[in-house]
């Protein structure tokens, strides 16, 4: 029985050690909001970032429409325009290029 319990411990011991190790380090400085978009963040933004919130808008706008009847029975047709159409569309076409807040 105390042999089973030692290797259970060394065991938890080296599982605790593993993950220690495993957790990323912690800076002491703070992230200064940065005022400008740096080139990488906007080419991200054009080839990726922009098409997938062109198919999130187009893709909301055809859910919201298949879910009209049931938003209207509810009375939240625009809660409902505003999560599915209107939130895509800002974050496709409102914010400024590279910026990914």
């Amino acid at each position: 029985m105390a042999r089973m319990l030692r290797r259970f411990l060394a065991i938890l011991m080296v599982v605790a050690l593993a993950v220690a190790f495993m957790a990323p380090p912690v800076r002491a400085e703070r992230d200064l909001p940065i005022d400008e978009a740096s080139g990488e963040a906007m080419v991200f933004d054009i080839i990726f970032m922009r098409p997938a919130g062109l198919v999130a808008t187009v893709g909301g706008a055809l859910v919201f429409v298949v879910s009209l009847p049931f938003s209207a029975l509810g009375g939240n047709v625009g809660e409902a325009a505003d999560q599915l159409v209107v939130a895509p569309a800002k974050f496709t076409f409102h914010r400024p290029l590279g910026r990914l807040e």
